[in-house]
């Protein structure tokens, strides 16, 4: 799938009290001549209206950042005015005023939205306390909620998708975490799509035009990795024949990502923690420290928790990674958001094979839908590309599922053909389609393939050897 580099736009900002607009709706002139002059001395720009009509005119005319409502208006009164307001205005701050203090009338309001109750005659400075603080969260929502479209806008049919409770309250979390410089530490199981998160704080954040460098900590050597997130200078080994920047130093001012962290040996980790608490390191090699502004974005699959009981990860690293936490779930826990990743990868791979518009028959969708997805978002990717290319009409059968899907059988397809073919070939044939059905799940990482099968990595490739299986191009995940 592509991954073209999303720019999100920035949320807007809080207001100063001089861009703030206030509208009070009394319908005693004493009473706005008096607010007015209160208000516009405070800075704020201030409107007025005699009704709740001329009221909600008004607000239909101009963006108002809050709303003093009298409770005793004339015509209709300011407990009708104020769902008409909440009709058209969910999220606007409305204060109510009234001579009357009566308990009823103050939870009929709240329970109608106001968001404040008060009482004639007023204290000016706790009005004024009362009106900022209105304001404040008011601007807050408005940022989230800015920040939750943009990111839907622009993930919600492109990377991440998902509309389960869940989903969107990780969408709420990456909203709220992109704006700092607060480490992130993202835990979940292979292929539920941790790296689309992390681009995700990225590009939400202050960083968004800087680098965001992606480095799989889990699969390199030790040497090998330090090497490539420290640089080394020249004659640091025995092939260092000329200085390299390390990824660090190529992220900063950006993010870097460090996916399946939990696989980092002790020392590495040190390293790691010197960097997040100073911003400083060493090349290989090298004596000079470098000094990095980077945000770091950490990835596992693994149960860091118990890894730091069992000896096997560094608590004080674990506690500065943990500092905001975004547990991804498995997509068999969130089924609802099944049919809406399928519709997308349809589209997706339709376009990208020159194909007409596909779709699913029920049979396929409930097929999808009832599965468990061990190999999640990225095993039903693969799925639904395996049924769009073998297709030959628009509409995909659950035949054109993978067979481990279905509940088909591994039977041989070579014994269907060949009824005289020896119990080695047999048996060879069916591991043989074993193995691809667990590469296809696994996006063609033999890593992933190896540790699902629970045998060394090394096994898994001499079988890939011996079989003559062709490893296909992994899909960017």
């Amino acid at each position: 799938m592509s991954e073209a580099t999303i720019a999100i736009p920035a949320p807007p900002s809080a207001q100063s009290p001089d861009t703030q607009r206030i509208l009070i709706i009394d319908d005693e002139a004493a009473i706005r001549e008096s607010l007015e002059t209160l208000l516009s001395l405070e800075g704020y720009t201030v409107e007025t209206a005699g009704d709740g009509e001329d009221g909600l005119d008004r607000i239909e005319e101009q963006a108002y950042d809050l709303v003093l409502l009298d409770l005793a208006l004339p015509g209709k009164s300011g407990l009708e005015i104020l769902p008409l307001i909440r009709e058209r205005h969910p999220s606007l701050p409305i204060i109510m005023i009234t001579a009357y203090g009566k308990v009823d009338n103050v939870v009929d309001a709240i329970r109608s939205g106001a968001q404040n109750f008060v009482q004639k005659p007023w204290d000016n400075e706790k009005l004024l306390a009362d009106i900022r603080s209105a304001i404040g969260r008011y601007h807050a929502e408005e940022e989230n909620i800015h920040l939750r479209r943009a990111m839907k806008q622009r993930y919600s049919f492109s990377n991440i998708i998902g509309k389960s409770d869940v989903m969107l309250r990780i969408f709420d979390l990456v909203a709220q975490a992109a704006p700092s410089r607060a480490t992130v530490l993202i835990q979940g199981e292979s292929g539920t799509g941790k790296e689309l998160i992390a681009k995700a704080v990225h590009a939400s954040s202050p960083r968004k035009d800087k680098p965001f460098v992606a480095v799989n900590t889990g699969s390199m050597p030790t040497d090998l990795l330090e090497s490539t997130l420290f640089g080394h200078v020249k004659g640091a080994f025995t092939s260092a024949i000329a200085a390299k920047k390390g990824l660090f130093e190529v992220a900063n001012g950006g993010t870097i990502f460090l996916d399946e962290i939990g696989n980092m040996t002790m020392d590495t980790q040190a390293k790691i923690l010197r960097v997040l608490q100073d911003r400083r390191f060493m090349q290989l090699g090298g004596v000079q420290e470098i000094q990095v502004d980077v945000r770091i974005i950490a990835a596992t699959h693994v149960d860091l928790r118990q890894a730091v009981r069992d000896g096997r990860f560094r608590e004080d690293l674990f506690y500065r990674l943990n500092v905001i936490s975004i547990d991804l779930p498995p997509l068999r826990s969130r089924r609802e958001d099944i049919p809406l990743l399928a519709a997308h990868f349809l589209r997706h791979y339709a376009q990208e094979n020159g194909l007409p518009p596909r779709s699913l028959a029920p049979d396929a969708l409930r097929t999808l839908v009832d599965y468990d997805w061990p190999g999640n978002v990225r095993e039903l990717e693969n799925a639904i590309e395996r049924g769009v290319v073998l297709s030959s009409s628009a509409v995909i059968g659950s035949e054109l599922l993978p067979g481990h899907l279905t509940g088909r059988s591994y039977s041989s397809s070579l014994l269907e053909h060949n009824p005289d073919a020896s119990l080695f070939d047999i048996l060879e044939d069916i591991e043989r389609r074993i193995i691809v059905d667990k590469l296809e799940r696994c996006n063609w990482n033999q890593t992933d393939a190896a540790e699902q099968f629970r045998i060394p990595l090394s096994t898994l490739n001499q079988k890939i050897k011996r079989l003559n299986i062709e490893i296909k191009k992994r899909l960017k995940e």
